[in-house]
């Protein structure tokens, strides 16, 4: 499956009935996006206490749940996708060149603490929205 039909199947269960919301969020995606956002939070919330209870309370690291809440993240970070109008090769492909224009081909702390902001923004400005 590539990302054009995972994004497309995934919007299939979407809830889209927001009509309890607060009118000042507007109707231009905001509502989508807060959605994807707060559910993306939540999602990576749940990863965390399953590593969490591995780490402090003994617990056997759950690898099956873990991925399940990948797969969780997989399906807000849709969401949001396609109400940007973007694919997720080519958040894939934007972030790689990002990372290279500041790291180059390898992590170095001194290299995080002089970023060009410049530079990066202009490689992600690159991404049509």
């Amino acid at each position: 499956m590539n990302s054009t039909e995972y994004i497309k199947d995934a919007i299939k269960t979407e809830s889209t009935d927001f009509s309890s919301m607060d009118t000042r969020l507007g109707e231009d995606g905001t509502k989508r996006l807060l959605h994807a956002g707060i559910g993306l939070s939540t999602e990576a919330g749940e990863f965390l206490d399953a590593l969490k209870k591995h780490i402090f309370y003994g617990k056997e690291l759950d690898r099956v749940n873990l991925a399940e809440e990948m797969g969780d993240m997989f399906w807000y970070l849709a969401i949001a996708c396609d109400e940007l109008g973007v694919e997720f090769e080519s958040l894939m492909d934007r972030n790689i060149e990002k990372l290279k224009a500041r790291y180059g081909e390898k992590f170095s702390e001194q290299n995080a603490e002089t970023r060009n902001l410049t530079k990066e923004r202009e490689i992600l400005e690159k991404q049509q929205f």
